[in-house]
């Protein structure tokens, strides 16, 4: 930023007022990037410009692109919220909380036209049209539909049934009419009041409603029982059976619980994930997510604000439930008339959120999977900088190395090194070491000559070395790896991952001394940084059985008198394993050995003979 801009600034910071109101950020091209309330215009506005380390990497970047703020001066502190809710929505600025729902989801739509038609759709056009979902997943809409076209009899052409087309009577039947599933009112058969009570019916359906259709079935099947027509009787004895079965798959939440909507949020890393279920008559009828930039300074709240209130206008048909079931309040409720919010603590409620919770991560990890697909060379970015910010390094990560001790009771020590790059494994690096100048089991003593031997080659070699050491251990084994790196001369990055009782990585430590990283273990970093970890133990406990099981191979044969280390080596060269030895007769190992020492294995394992 030049001095004439920072000065020009400071001069516009100094005319602000102190009202609340709504302030406005624009860069040189004139664009508006940021948009904010304040109670005090002039004190929010010139903590932007004040030297803090509080201020994230996103809000330092922001504040070197302005050149011009603007503002607007309200009554109230909810004047300006609203007011700050309609210009973002309207302005869509780069630096503010932004809506990337990037996911068309399945809906069903009834027209609206005379004799309406039910179908599927990925589009919302606001035409007076009634759109029900979303749905989870095509496989569920289509099981909707069907259900709908089994028990409804609805028309399914693309006739255009207008009075005057009907009256004319240009059309004639088509074979659903003669199999049931239409009544025909394309050549007048069925008037257009009889219709619209079937479409009443569908959309009772579709908001979760099945007794108006049960009461039209059971209604239809006694009239034509009555009248002898035990065929057509028959059919809508079908139908019901069909509708019985609906009931049976459709998502029952609870007598209790009639008519709720439920949110939760994900937040992770630069983005959150919010999502939507939608419960009417105890049933699950919709259920969708959305992704938005977190945006500088906003929090959980705020996003949990936004995400709301897009759905609301988007996906929920422009209404709330009466209660609506979140993990927190959002940030305002102003927003939202005559609606309850309800946080709940236990029972049937909970569980709910945390359907809503989980409906969250399944669609992260499918994001995230696609990402990693479509474009690895983006989600490896994305792991790096999310770990270059948790640990607090100067540079990103991209060459990662672990270490890990394996014995047993101290016999056969040895440990591994695997090593990451580009957070991918690159196995030709990795690295076994047979542990020398250590007795017993002492893990400590273990990491201190493997981390010295590795890194004192590497640089007499003038070798890369590592962005990030990572131990398989807490604060002890990081001590050991920091007391090694200082008597080399070495700067490194270090990072211990802990495992709880179960074996399972619960705790990442970064730093000297090592300080706790809060990282949720849900998160994807998370999940890297556990592979990282069972990769290193992996390769450490084969290495050490591979070692274990030849000691036990040599130490068998070994056993022989007259049979030392040149001869094993030489039986199992051309036998492979014991087993083949212990099988060979006298004349093969003879061949090998002479014919003394193949007396004597002979022997040994045939004392009987």
């Amino acid at each position: 930023m030049s001095e004439t801009v920072r000065d020009s600034l400071k001069e516009q910071v100094s005319r602000l007022p102190l009202s609340p109101g709504v302030y406005q950020f624009v860069d040189r091209t004139g664009t508006i990037i940021y948009v904010g309330k304040a109670k005090s215009l002039r004190k929010r506005v010139s903590s932007y410009f004040v030297q803090s380390r509080e201020h994230s990497a996103k809000v330092r970047v922001m504040v070197k692109q302005i050149v011009e703020i603007r503002h607007i001066v309200v009554g109230s502190e909810t004047d300006a919220l609203l007011l700050e809710n309609s210009l973002i929505k309207t302005l869509q600025p780069r630096y503010n909380i932004l809506l990337k729902d990037d996911k068309t989801y399945p809906w069903i739509v009834v027209r609206r036209e005379p004799f309406p038609r039910v179908q599927s759709t990925r589009t919302l056009v606001r035409d007076g049209s009634q759109y029900f979902g979303p749905y989870g997943s095509v496989m569920m809409q289509h099981s909707v539909l069907d259900f709908i076209r089994e028990v409804v009899p609805l028309r399914t052409c693309k006739l255009n049934l207008s009075p005057e087309a009907i009256a004319r009577g240009r059309y004639t039947v088509c074979l659903q009419y003669h199999l049931g599933n239409c009544k025909g009112p394309c050549i007048g058969a069925q008037s257009e009041e009889e219709y619209d009570r079937l479409v009443d019916m569908v959309v009772s359906v579709l908001k979760g409603d099945l007794r108006p259709v049960r009461t039209y079935l059971e209604g239809e099947m006694q009239r034509a029982a009555e009248a002898l027509r035990f065929e057509v009787a028959q059919r809508y004895k079908q139908r019901l059976d069909a509708l019985d079965n609906y009931a049976g798959r459709s998502v029952i939440v609870s007598a209790r619980i009639r008519d709720v909507d439920v949110f939760s949020l994900l937040p992770d890393d630069d983005v959150a994930y919010c999502n939507f279920v939608r419960i009417r008559h105890g049933s699950i009828i919709g259920v969708s997510t959305v992704r938005l930039t977190t945006g500088v300074g906003a929090d959980e709240r705020d996003m949990l604000t936004l995400a709301i209130q897009h759905i609301v206008e988007q996906i929920g048909g422009g209404e709330l439930a009466r209660e609506v079931i979140v993990p927190f309040l959002p940030s305002t409720t102003l927003l939202f008339d005559g609606v309850t919010f309800t946080v709940p603590k236990r029972g049937e409620k909970l569980e709910l959120l945390e359907f809503s919770q989980k409906s969250a991560r399944i669609y992260r990890a499918e994001q995230l999977k696609n990402l990693e697909i479509k474009n690895p060379e983006r989600h490896t970015e994305r792991l790096m900088n999310a770990l270059q910010k948790e640990l607090h390094l100067d540079r990103q990560p991209r060459h990662i190395e672990c270490f890990d001790n394996s014995n047993l009771q101290g016999s056969n020590p040895v440990a591994s090194c695997v090593v990451f790059r580009d957070g991918k494994p690159s196995r030709k690096e990795y690295r076994h070491f047979n542990i020398k100048t250590v007795e017993g089991p002492d893990d400590y003593a273990s990491m201190r000559e493997v981390v010295y031997r590795r890194y004192s080659r590497l640089q007499a070699e003038g070798a890369e070395l590592p962005d990030l050491i990572i131990a398989d251990g807490g604060k002890g084994q990081m001590g050991i790896i920091h007391e090694v790196l200082e008597a080399l001369g070495l700067d490194i990055p270090i990072a211990g991952l802990a495992k709880d009782d179960r074996h399972r990585t619960a705790e990442l430590y970064c730093g000297y001394p090592p300080l706790l990283v809060g990282l949720r273990p849900t998160s994807p970093l998370f999940h890297f940084l556990a592979s990282i970890q069972d990769e290193v133990h992996r390769f450490a406990i084969t290495f050490h059985r591979q070692k274990r099981s030849k000691e036990f191979i040599h130490s068998e044969l070994e056993q022989i008198e007259g049979v030392g280390a040149k001869t094993v080596s030489t039986l199992l060269a051309h036998f492979r394993s014991v087993a083949k030895v212990r099988a060979a007769n006298i004349g093969e190992l003879s061949a090998l050995v002479g014919s003394a020492r193949a007396q004597r294995i002979y022997s040994f394992f045939h004392p009987e003979q």
